[in-house]
């Protein structure tokens, strides 16, 4: 064993074969969304952490999040009984656990919670919509590697019109800085006042991948929802809550991952052409209702909030007026 700054051994380094499940202790806190790396080191520096009973000194230790029993102060950060949970985010909720500004984080949403759980992936904070949280290091994993294409689902509202050939580079792949996207699903809903409200696909999750998309063909993403992953939809959750998944969404989440090229949009399921087709009306209806319930206020081009749309409280989702701002 190598040593480190203190005194501590360096853990050595596992086979090729653990190395899937294994990840250094303070990637692990940062990949569970506890903590940054740098806090994690912090942590365990102030002696915080234990793993299998004994003082965590090492930050570089590998550990195993599904078999290692890790404590945090004292209090697990895994149960023995896997929990699956969807909660809609709002806008304006950051995707961590905590925030040196004490704003307010999805955790604050997930009463009668009692399980550590983490967020699968992340929403960043001026997107609302689907977000997955979980115990289950391994599922999670896979669900966030793109290497098993596991399709996302958002609706999209752009700053200008979008023609054909605009939303056939989005479907096709377009350049960003850190290289060209892959093909995606995209389906036009309606252009209203200068501007696009489509639904879009995507296989990966790189960092504001939509927005930046979107900036590659010279507007800027004015809404941005998130409302599927894999066979999960977030269709009829009220923004703000969150609900345990079934038995049979969590099985139709793993045989998503077996499967890395399977799944399609959850807005209707589109054929991924950039004009639409039949069913259109339908998705639009449902894009309305989805809109008007995330209660997010437009961002203009300078990133400010413009005007909420009204909404009428009687009779449930079905009751929602459309949108104004996606017209008649």
């Amino acid at each position: 064993m190598k040593r480190v700054a203190g005194g501590a051994k360096r853990s050595a380094s596992p086979t090729r074969a653990a190395k899937p499940r294994l990840k250094t202790l303070d990637r692990a806190l940062s990949k569970a969304g506890i903590a940054s790396r740098t806090e994690a080191r912090q942590w365990i520096a102030r002696g915080r952490l234990k793993v299998n009973g004994k003082p965590a000194r090492d930050p570089e230790q590998w550990v195993d999040l599904d078999r290692d029993k890790i404590l945090l102060d004292g209090k697990p950060l895994r149960g023995e009984k896997k929990i699956y949970i969807l909660l809609y985010k709002p806008k304006g909720v950051l995707t961590t656990h905590n925030d040196p500004d004490r704003r307010k984080t999805v955790y604050s949403l997930l009463d009668r919670v009692d399980q550590w759980v983490f967020p699968v992936g992340r929403l960043d904070q001026d997107t609302s919509g689907l977000l997955l949280m979980t115990n289950d290091s391994s599922l999670a994993e896979q669900l966030t590697n793109p290497e098993y294409h596991v399709p996302k689902t958002y609706l999209v509202k752009s700053s200008i019109t979008l023609n054909d050939e605009q939303l056939g580079r989005l479907r096709d792949g377009i350049e960003l800085k850190d290289g060209l996207t892959r093909p995606a699903k995209v389906r036009r809903l309606r252009d209203v006042s200068g501007r696009t409200v489509f639904e879009l696909t995507i296989t990966e999750g790189r960092n504001r991948q939509v927005r930046r998309m979107v900036e590659a063909l010279g507007g800027k993403v004015l809404k941005l929802v998130r409302v599927g992953i894999g066979p999960i939809s977030i269709s009829g959750q009220q923004i703000g809550t969150w609900r345990e998944l079934s038995r049979t969404e969590v099985e139709a989440l793993r045989r998503s991952v077996r499967r890395p090229k399977a799944g399609s949009g959850l807005v209707g399921g589109g054929a991924g052409s950039a004009k639409g087709g039949e069913g259109q009306g339908e998705d639009l209806a449902v894009a309305e209702v989805v809109f008007e319930q995330s209660g997010d206020h437009d961002t203009d081009e300078k990133g400010h909030g413009g005007v909420e749309s009204p909404r009428r409280h009687e009779g449930g989702a079905e009751a929602l007026e459309p949108a104004p701002w996606l017209g008649e």
